[in-house]
C-alpha cells in the first residue's frame, strides 16, 4: 500500500517537529519533507512529490499567504492545510488563503503541553487522510479510505495509557451496507411551503459552501441558517468572504438576528444557534450549552429547533463532514415532512455526516456538490 506524503512548512523547529510527530506514526502517512518558509517549500516541491502541504502563515522570506499566491500562479493543485493563529489578522489571512485555493485550516495548539495538542493531532490526521488521500488516489496511488468517525465518537483505548488505534480503513469506496440502510423515512405529514433552509456541514465545508453559495439564485426569498464546524474567531471573516461571492446577504449570526428573506446567517464558532418563530418576526438565538456530537455549534441543535418551529415547512441540507452531527435531527425533520438533501459520496471530502443521514433514511435526494446550488434553487423557488 502506498503512503500519503506530507510537506510541513513552519519557521518554528518546535512546531515542525510537533506536527511531524502528530502524523508520522499513523500508518499510511509519511513526512516527506519539512521547510522553514514558503520559498524553501517551493524549492523542495521541485525535487519531491507530496500529496498534501501543512502550511504556517507567519514566516520570514515568504509567508504562507505569499506561498499561496505563488502556488496559484504556478498552477499547483496539491492540497494545502493552513495552520492559523486565533488573532483577527490570522482569521482574515486564513480566509484569503481559502480564496486562493487552500483546502481547509485548523488552529495551532495554544500551548504545546496543553490538551489542545491531542485535538489538533486528531484533526490534522483526519485532514491529511481526507484531502491528502483524495489527491494521492488521483495520482494513481493505492490509498485506503478511512472510517469517518471523530475523536469524540471513537471507542476509548482498551487499557489506560494505551495509544489510540489508527483510523480503520474502509474496504470499498463509500459503500453503504444493505444491512445498514433503514429505508426512506415515511413522513407523518405532507411537505408544505418552504419557510426556512438550514445547512449542516463540517470537514470540506469552507470550499464546498463557496461553490454552493456562488450558485444560489438572487431570487430566493427564504432565510437560511448554516452550521459550519469552525473555531471561534473565524466565522465573521468566513461569512464576509462568502458575502463577497454570494448574490444573497451572508453574515455571522448575532443574538436576536431576524430571519430575513434572502439572508444567510452563519452560526458563530463556539455558539449553538436555534431558531424561534414569532407572530411578527422569526429570529435566532445563540447559546453556549454543552457541545453535541463533540461540536458547538452543532447541526443537530439547529435542526432540532427547526423541527419544533417549522415542522414540514423547511428544507434541510447536510453536506461533507466527519462524524454524524446533524443526521439524527435531519431524520426527525424528514419525519415531520420537511424536504431534505444530502451531498453524495463522490463529491464529499468526507462522506460521514451525509452518509449517517442517508443510512437513517433522512435524505430524500443525494446530490453532487456541483449540482447542489441548482437543487436548492429549484426547491426554494418552487415551494
Amino acid at each position: 500500500m502506498d503512503t500519503i506524503n506530507v510537506l510541513i512548512v513552519d519557521d518554528s523547529a518546535l512546531m515542525r517537529n510537533l506536527v511531524s510527530r502528530m502524523v508520522e506514526n499513523v500508518p499510511g502517512i509519511t513526512v516527506a519533507a519539512k521547510a522553514m518558509n514558503g520559498q524553501m517549500a517551493l524549492e523542495k516541491l521541485e525535487s519531491i512529490k507530496v500529496d498534501i502541504i501543512i502550511l504556517d502563515l507567519e514566516m520570514p522570506v515568504m509567508t504562507g499567504l505569499e506561498f499561496m499566491r505563488e502556488r496559484k500562479k504556478r498552477g499547483l493543485d496539491i492540497p494545502v492545510i493552513i495552520l492559523s493563529s486565533i488573532a483577527h489578522r490570522g482569521a482574515a489571512v486564513t480566509m484569503e488563503c481559502l480564496e486562493l485555493g487552500a483546502s481547509d485550516f485548523l488552529l495551532k495548539p495554544s500551548n504545546v503541553g496543553s490538551e489542545d495538542v491531542g485535538k489538533v493531532a486528531d484533526r490534522i490526521v483526519q485532514m491529511v487522510q481526507s484531502y491528502g488521500g483524495a489527491y494521492a488516489r488521483k495520482q494513481g496511488k493505492k490509498i485506503p479510505l478511512f472510517a469517518s468517525t471523530s475523536r469524540e465518537e471513537r471507542p476509548a483505548p482498551a487499557a489506560e495509557g494505551a495509544a489510540p488505534s489508527a483510523p480503520k480503513p474502509v474496504t470499498s469506496a463509500f459503500t453503504v451496507p444493505a444491512s445498514a440502510k433503514s429505508g426512506p423515512i415515511q413522513a407523518v405529514r405532507e411537505s408544505g411551503p418552504i419557510e426556512i433552509i438550514v445547512f449542516g456541514i463540517s470537514t470540506g465545508g469552507p470550499n464546498a459552501l463557496r461553490e454552493v453559495f456562488a450558485g444560489l439564485s438572487p431570487d430566493i426569498k427564504k432565510p437560511m441558517v448554516v452550521v459550519q464546524h469552525m473555531p471561534a474567531g473565524f466565522t465573521a471573516e468566513f461569512a464576509a468572504s462568502l458575502n463577497n461571492i454570494c448574490p444573497l446577504e451572508v453574515k455571522e449570526a448575532a443574538e436576536g438576528d431576524l430571519l430575513k428573506p434572502g439572508r444567510i446567517l452563519i452560526a458563530p464558532g463556539g455558539y449553538h444557534v436555534v431558531v424561534e418563530k414569532r407572530s411578527l418576526a422569526s429570529i435566532v438565538h445563540l447559546n453556549q450549552e454543552p457541545p453535541r456530537n463533540g461540536h458547538r455549534p452543532s447541526a443537530d441543535v439547529l435542526f432540532e429547533s427547526v423541527v419544533k418551529e417549522y415542522q414540514a415547512n423547511a428544507l434541510g441540507v447536510i453536506m461533507t463532514g466527519m462524524g454524524k452531527d446533524g443526521a439524527a435531527e435531519l431524520a426527525e425533520m424528514r419525519r415531520q415532512g420537511a424536504r431534505t438533501l444530502g451531498q453524495d459520496a463522490d463529491s464529499c471530502i468526507v462522506y460521514g455526516m451525509p452518509r449517517a443521514a442517508f443510512e437513517m433514511g433522512a435524505v430524500q435526494k443525494q446530490v453532487p456538490l456541483n449540482k447542489m446550488a441548482e437543487a436548492i434553487n429549484e426547491l426554494a423557488l418552487k415551494y
